[in-house]
């Protein structure tokens, strides 16, 4: 049986979040066994499966709201600083408002 629709969820990660997924499972959650696979110490593994729980919690509290989750994906990749998070995710609430909730916002281009 293979998957023919994949969930958003999974849609929505790296390749190298999958394969961590899968050798997960295929060590039977161990967590000690990861960390020996991958060459590194019990707490940095542990680290990369909160950043995935949270990815995927990400990903389903934000659906229908495909910037923000791409916003909170940044702040959960460590490409974005969480002040910037909140004023790029407050800006487009404000701007969706005056506009009635019309998509997309266009970006003002300054010519610059």
């Amino acid at each position: 049986m293979s998957i023919e629709i994949i969930p958003d969820w999974m849609s929505n990660l790296e390749d190298d979040d999958v394969i961590f997924i899968k050798r997960f499972i295929q060590a039977s959650g161990s967590l000690k066994e990861i960390a020996k696979q991958y060459g590194v110490t019990y707490p940095t593994v542990r680290l990369r499966l909160d950043r995935l729980i949270q990815k995927i919690r990400l990903s389903e509290s934000t659906e229908g709201e495909p910037y923000i989750a791409l916003i909170k994906r940044m702040v959960v990749n460590e490409k974005l600083d969480m002040d910037t998070a909140k004023v790029l995710i407050a800006e487009y609430k404000k701007q969706r408002e005056q506009r009635g909730g019309q998509f997309p916002i266009e970006l003002e281009h300054t010519g610059k």
